[in-house]
């Protein structure tokens, strides 16, 4: 196994078991233009509902994605996402590796060595996600930025350490669902492994087909899902 697949696979597993980590690089103007400000109760309640809102109001969204591992290992792709719980990570016909969930399991498969992995991901900071209602209003907090134009929110279950945190980044956009666009997410497993993927290209509310969140196991045939 070469070594860019090998850490995509860790890179992988971490979606679904935190042994790493994803994330999204920051694009465009430093996030952090300032001292960070500290919130009152008041504006960091108001902001959460507000991050809620629009993760409520994402109802399909497909993005270009940059991923950028702690080694320095670049991989590119397109995120597809669908209510409720299901998303893509592809990264092209030529690749020979896919990151997938059905909704109920995030699936890593690799063509190279016909494997196939699958974990949970309920209880994962991934599952921010897919259901906010859960993950972000009971998990998460928002994190000062210094930028009023920019909101982090951090999700973990600190009984949970295991399931690592992830950081969501949204930046005011009124053509967006809920007036914040996902820019960006930063996560970290319990072991400090970090990665870090771009968004761009954002578009909402595209018609996407429940096929696309299928594939071919490549245990029973060696074809490389269309």
């Amino acid at each position: 196994m070469t070594t860019a697949i090998f850490r995509f696979r860790s890179l992988a597993l971490g979606l679904g078991a935190s042994a790493l980590a994803l994330g999204l690089a920051v694009t465009g103007p430093a996030i952090l233009t300032a001292p960070a400000a500290a919130q009152s109760p008041a504006q960091a309640t108001g902001d959460l509902d507000k991050v809620v809102a629009a993760l409520r109001g994402i109802s399909t969204m497909k993005a270009d994605f940059t991923q950028t591992d702690r080694q320095g290992t670049t991989l590119r792709g397109v995120m597809t996402l669908k209510r409720p719980g299901k998303i893509r990570f592809d990264y092209g016909k030529d690749a020979d590796f896919l990151v997938i969930s059905n909704g109920k399991s995030l699936y890593v498969v690799d063509y190279e060595v016909k494997q196939v992995e699958r974990w949970p991901i309920g209880n994962s900071p991934l599952g921010a996600l897919f259901d906010p209602d859960r993950d972000v209003k009971r998990y998460g907090k928002v994190v000062p930025t210094g930028n009023p134009d920019v909101v982090s929110v951090e999700v973990r279950d600190p009984k949970k350490p295991e399931f690592g945190m992830i950081t969501l980044i949204f930046v005011k956009n009124a053509a967006a669902p809920g007036g914040l666009q996902l820019t960006h997410w930063v996560a970290l497993d319990a072991q400090n492994n970090r990665t870090r993927v771009a968004l761009a290209n954002q578009r909402y509310g595209v018609a996407v087909a429940d096929s696309t969140f299928t594939f071919n196991d490549p245990r029973r045939s060696a074809r490389r899902p269309g």
